[in-house]
């Protein structure tokens, strides 16, 4: 694992990027409020992307003071996907990724600025996938999206489900809703987060390699 120093909208932003042998395509995570690149469950989502050839990139979407202030921007999706937008355009650049194709990985709040982010790059991002996202959120962005977008919910988190399914009715792209059972929205129970991994992972090598 290497890192690097992303500079987006303005910040100095910390990433740990993972690049496997024979990599066929990068992903770049978008972690929810209150979250960061260390993220146990997204690391989790990663290591298993990181098996499938898939190149895996963990930033931190707010600086530590910004993080640590209260009423800070952890809820601002616009300044979120800014800050996506800026990792994306750097990792085009950046001699280990600069030939893969790119998808992004939101959670929670970050599946909202996900999807901002690839209405904004149409060109450079290839497929989305939220995990208990709030693609909601993107509002007006959702109809200018292109990329392939899967939206993976628990079963025990209906109102999140209902609010995705609401954002899937106005997508621009193709886009699947696939209910985990036994899920709840963190996907804490046994087995559910190796179903997220899994199906992202199909998602993503379905959709990006050439």
């Amino acid at each position: 694992m290497t890192q690097l120093v992303l500079d987006a909208a303005g910040a100095h932003l910390d990433a740990d990027v993972e690049v496997p042998d024979g990599a066929v395509g990068v992903v770049l995570f978008a972690h929810g409020s209150g979250s960061s690149r260390h993220s146990p469950r997204n690391r989790a989502v990663a290591s298993f992307l990181n098996e499938r050839r898939l190149a895996t990139v963990l930033m931190d979407l707010l600086t530590e003071d910004e993080d640590r202030a209260d009423g800070g921007p952890r809820f601002d999706i616009g300044l979120l996907a800014e800050r996506l937008v800026g990792a994306v355009d750097r990792l085009r650049a950046e001699p280990a990724t600069a030939g893969l194709p790119l998808g992004l990985f939101g959670a929670s709040t970050g599946g909202a600025a996900a999807l901002v982010a690839a209405a904004a790059r149409p060109d450079a991002v290839r497929a989305v996938v939220s995990r208990g996202g709030r693609p909601d959120l993107a509002r007006a962005a959702l109809a200018e999206v292109r990329a392939p977008t899967l939206l993976i919910v628990g079963e025990l988190d209906p109102m999140v489900a209902d609010l995705n399914e609401r954002a899937r009715s106005v997508l621009g792209a193709p886009s699947e809703l696939r209910i985990v059972p036994g899920a709840s929205h963190l996907f804490e129970e046994p087995g559910t987060l190796e179903e997220v991994s899994l199906q992202a992972a199909d998602w993503f090598t379905g959709a990006l390699p050439e």
